[in-house]
């Protein structure tokens, strides 16, 4: 058990899961209930069913169909299943798209490699998915779980990003490194890393523009950024962690393919799970993309940004299920 769960406990935490999940459950198992009632065996009517029911949960069409497939290999179709049993091939078959993607579970207590310090992260997204809000609830954490914590507010494209920077700095007491707006972004974060260095900082979170109109200038000026970051402190950024709005299903996903198309992003942050009955759309991240997805936003409260595993997620999505 880590420092992280010490504070907080697993039970709260798995309900801050269960409670977040909520929608997502409620939508797409009354469908399965539905797709399965009365049915003796499982034929092509009930896994026409069932795939829609996916589909409508936002797993995506291409996610759907490999897990459609695997439980048509598993399973004969003149054989009688329960519901039980459809339920246990359905969870496996989720658990084995999840588990193609290769997380790395290094965060699970919010603990850090020991291999270099500052860890050096640089959150990417567009304006609106909860972008700064999630570097926010990442210091609140990292904080807690004992890390020295560095904002570099480098999105000053707009005023009120760094301004809302400023205001999680002070809830979480940490340091932060801004500059006036309109000041070049990778010279904020040159000097974010510079400061974390200088100071012995455990983690540095570096705030970006979230602008995807233009991808040619996106991708430009993320290279900048990337490279300034290098030049403070070699080896660095560490990670790219891209936040997405789970609430915009298959918008979400099309963020991804954009942004993994202009820079390297190396995990993802998924937010807003508990506004909405989309919470499928991170099988289909997770599977098409193969990035990591390592948080996950799943109520209001800076606790309620859990790190994600995909163990638990499937057995809070499958609860109470029979």
């Amino acid at each position: 058990m880590g420092i992280f769960d010490k504070i907080f406990g697993k039970k709260e935490q798995k309900e801050s899961l269960d409670q977040g999940l909520q929608k997502t459950k409620e939508g797409f198992f009354d469908k399965l209930t539905k797709v399965i009632a009365g049915k003796s065996t499982v034929d092509e009517e009930v896994l026409d069913d069932l795939e829609n029911a996916l589909v409508s949960a936002d797993v995506g069409v291409d996610t759907t169909i490999k897990i459609i497939d695997g439980i048509e290999k598993r399973v004969a179709k003149d054989k009688y299943i329960n519901t039980s049993e459809l339920n246990r091939i359905l969870k496996e078959e989720i658990q084995s798209v999840l588990i193609d993607s290769p997380v790395d579970t290094s965060y699970k207590s919010y603990e850090l490699p020991s291999t270099h310090k500052p860890h050096v992260i640089l959150i990417v997204g567009v304006n609106g998915a909860g972008k700064t809000t999630t570097i926010g609830k990442l210091a609140h954490n990292f904080t807690l779980a004992g890390k020295k914590v560095l904002l570099g507010a480098a999105d000053t494209f707009r005023a009120a990003a760094v301004d809302q920077l400023d205001i999680w700095s002070q809830r979480a007491k940490v340091s932060i490194v801004k500059h006036s707006m309109g000041a070049d972004p990778s010279a904020v974060a040159f000097d974010a890393v510079q400061s974390a260095v200088a100071k012995d900082m455990d983690v540095v979170l570096i705030d970006t523009a979230g602008r995807l109109h233009n991808k040619i200038h996106l991708m430009d000026e993320l290279s900048k950024i990337k490279r300034s970051v290098n030049k403070a402190l070699p080896g660095s950024p560490h990670e790219v962690l891209l936040v997405l709005d789970g609430s915009t299903g298959q918008n979400a996903l099309e963020q991804a393919r954009q942004f993994t198309g202009a820079t390297d992003v190396t995990a993802i942050a998924i937010t807003k799970l508990d506004g909405t009955a989309k919470g499928g759309v991170v099988l289909a991240i997770a599977d098409q993309f193969k990035i990591p997805v390592k948080f996950i936003g799943v109520g209001e409260k800076a606790t309620d940004l859990l790190v994600f595993d995909k163990k638990e997620f499937v057995d809070s999505l499958f609860e109470g299920v029979k």
